[in-house]
């Protein structure tokens, strides 16, 4: 395998918290470019898996690169080129929009024209012009999580981990959410490593899926491959056969 097409390679990742296995021999290669979606149930293990490969976490045994950088012996370096929007983010509230990704490109090393040039064009094009010196605290959820989506991408990362980007928008932004990583993803390149149980997200977004369940891999591959594989008329009926959640009618009415 050449490394240096693959954003992202792991072998054998796994975490484990006491008796508790949340990923378990994650064997997996993304593609530079890629829009990867992680799916599955809430505990199936998709954020522990964000969380080691973008640094955070160190792994209980396994590997895995992003970009060629050790998770574990270069993580300083992983953090450098990814960019990472967790799924309860923190946000400092008595800052404004400009000031607050001011901080985030203090941190990553930016300053100057190109950093007012990124910070512009980023509030532009999430519709936040006009309301950029306004505190946090004064916006609505969704402006905020814009925001957040504004800091992850505001340094040009080459990878992107996204853990349940659209959970606080409304149908309108998370449109422009999605046409926003479509964009990106074929214009610069940009690997999008995105975790959601919505499976239309993750259907019109990604070009490349995986399903896990109980900390286990069990099916990879392109959206439409998936729902033939399972014999299914759609990602969603497909995901529910491979990791249950079909309702029972007749014994959810059985009381009537």
């Amino acid at each position: 395998m050449d490394a240096e097409n693959f954003s992202i390679i792991t072998n054998g990742l796994a975490k484990s918290f006491g008796s508790v296995k949340a990923v378990n021999g994650l064997n997996l290669s993304v593609p530079v470019g890629t829009r990867f979606g992680l799916l599955g149930p809430n505990g199936a293990g998709k954020t522990t898996t964000v969380r080691m490969l973008s640094g955070l976490m160190k792994p209980t045994r396994g590997s895995a690169s992003v970009c060629g950088y050790d998770i574990v012996s270069q993580k300083s370096d992983v953090k450098a080129i990814s960019g990472l929007l967790p799924e309860t983010p923190g946000l400092y509230s008595k800052l404004s929009a400009t000031e607050f990704l001011e901080f985030i490109g203090a941190l990553n090393r930016l300053h100057g024209e190109i950093l007012y040039e990124r910070i512009d064009a980023l509030l532009s094009i999430l519709g936040l012009e006009g309301r950029q010196n306004d505190l946090l605290e004064s916006y609505s959820s969704g402006m905020k999580q814009k925001v957040l989506i504004a800091a992850t991408l505001l340094h040009e990362p080459r990878v992107v981990f996204l853990d349940e980007p659209t959970s606080r928008l409304d149908p309108s932004a998370s449109a422009l959410v999605k046409e926003l990583i479509l964009a990106l993803a074929e214009e610069t390149n940009t690997t999008f490593f995105i975790c959601t149980h919505m499976t239309s997200f993750a259907q019109d977004i990604c070009d490349v899926i995986g399903i896990l369940n109980e900390g286990e891999l069990v099916t990879v591959g392109p959206p439409d491959a998936v729902v033939e594989a399972a014999n299914a008329h759609s990602l969603e009926d497909a995901y529910l056969k491979i990791v249950g959640g079909k309702v029972d009618r007749e014994a959810l009415l059985a009381w009537r």
